[in-house]
């Protein structure tokens, strides 16, 4: 009898231990703005509520952005019932009308917390009020929330997150929830059926060294993310002014790549033509937002140059080639061969990708050996592909899809970044690449 009490006791707490977050949330990368990287602590209720105004007039919203969030610092106290209290003299009217003002415009409204007992600016955070909190962001019409991992010390992440995820779905009010644990503890390994998006690294701040060292280290998490559940390797820094308007089209353009959120971290109010043409620029919001929901991978490095490669959906690619150095580069392209990459490489069960032969033209895509799960079909969403199994992995007995191989002439190749089709008088040709640029094709179906 002993022995069944401890069991039942077990299983209860393992159920209560299973996350239940809110499904068909976020199955493309959110898209929005966070008040962190430009205004910090400084934060009122008309900032907020401008940002809203300038998301429309600016054309975000058209282009895809929803979510105005509000990062630290908006919270001061809790009550004497334990309640989380917001700063009276920059938000007088409270929280929940800050909220409607952001509904009202037709976009979502995000909040900021933290899973330890105080947040990064030594605001209240939420441990302990995890349900209370819950109730309370729902009261407001909170639709995402960002939750930090300062003021925590001895406590379990995967369990301090599970918690809140299951406070929030009991609060009854669909929000998409945000891990920002800074992949400490390997989130892309939990944190799939916990919330929608996890940091995968710390902050980012507004410079080329800390922008592409956090890029570098997304390169073996495709696996993990999918519609859902996504690597975040944290919010934009296009136009706070710490990198040339070259980085920064980098910068977005990598971001998109990894299917990353598309958090806008500037000031929405004074953007300068450059940042506005990088920020509204469609179709590299239509590479991060395809509903194939796949991640690139990495098909060639040569430390300084890469090449990257994203399925999408209707059997079409992006392809991203990376000048990480601080010299002009001359890259020979093969079309031809870089139309017939299967798309599921590595991090979906495929085969490495070749090695370039000896004496092979710098910038070429390496050999003959095309990185892909034999049998699948390049660009073509498998289940388990999706949920992050290996390409090809099912029930037992059932059949691959068969490979259709395409070819350049299956293609048109679109420059994303000049808006025009190339025209290819042969199948390879050389590109001019700008010391810290991208040149980003994505290869259409005719």
């Amino acid at each position: 009898m002993k022995k069944s009490l401890i069991f039942l006791m077990a299983m209860l707490l393992t159920l209560s231990m299973s996350a239940q977050k809110f499904e068909d949330l976020a199955l493309t990368p959110p898209m929005g703005w966070n008040s962190w990287n430009k205004f910090h602590c400084d934060v009122s209720e008309s900032l907020i509520m401008q940002a809203a105004d300038a998301m429309i007039s600016s054309g975000m919203k058209d282009a895809g952005y929803e979510y105005i969030v509000i990062d630290d610092c908006w919270q001061v106290s809790r009550d004497e019932n334990g309640e989380i209290v917001c700063d009276p003299e920059r938000f007088p009217h409270g929280m929940k009308y800050v909220a409607d003002y952001v509904h009202s415009k037709g976009l979502k409204f995000g909040i900021y917390s933290s899973a330890g007992t105080v947040t990064c600016q030594r605001r209240p955070g939420g441990f302990g009020h995890e349900y209370q909190d819950a109730r309370t962001y729902a009261k407001y019409g909170v639709d995402y929330l960002k939750y930090d991992w300062c003021g925590s010390t001895t406590q379990d992440a995967k369990s301090s997150y599970t918690n809140m995820s299951n406070a929030l779905r009991t609060a009854g009010r669909p929000i998409v929830f945000s891990i920002c644990e800074w992949g400490s503890n390997k989130p892309w390994e939990w944190a799939g059926p916990v919330g929608h998006l996890w940091r995968t690294t710390g902050d980012i701040s507004d410079s080329w060294n800390s922008m592409i060292d956090i890029f570098e280290k997304q390169k073996d998490l495709a696996r993990y993310a999918g519609p859902g559940k996504w690597n975040d390797p944290d919010m934009l820094e296009v136009g706070n002014g710490g990198m040339t308007t070259e980085e920064y089209r980098t910068h977005f353009s990598l971001w998109c790549m990894l299917a990353s959120p598309l958090m806008a971290g500037n000031d929405l109010n004074n953007m300068t033509p450059e940042t506005k043409s990088i920020l509204l620029n469609r179709e590299m919001i239509a590479i991060d937002q395809d509903s194939l929901g796949r991640q690139a991978t990495c098909y060639r490095d040569n430390g300084d140059y890469q090449i990257w490669v994203k399925p999408l959906s209707n059997n079409e690619k992006a392809i991203c080639l990376l000048n990480k150095s601080d010299e002009k580069k001359s890259v020979l392209v093969d079309f031809d061969l870089l139309a017939k990459i299967r798309t599921f490489g590595r991090g979906f069960g495929g085969t490495m990708p070749a090695a370039p032969p000896s004496g092979g033209a710098p910038g070429m895509p390496g050999g003959q050996g095309i990185p892909g799960a034999p049998g699948m079909p390049g660009g073509q969403a498998a289940a388990g592909a999706q949920s992050g199994m290996p390409a090809g992995a099912g029930q037992t007995g059932q059949a691959r899809p068969r490979f259709v191989q395409l070819t350049l002439n299956d293609y048109r190749i679109r420059d994303v970044w000049e808006h025009k089709d190339l025209t290819l008088k042969e199948t390879s040709m050389y590109v001019d690449m700008l010391p810290h640029s991208v040149k980003v094709y994505r290869f259409i179906r005719k």
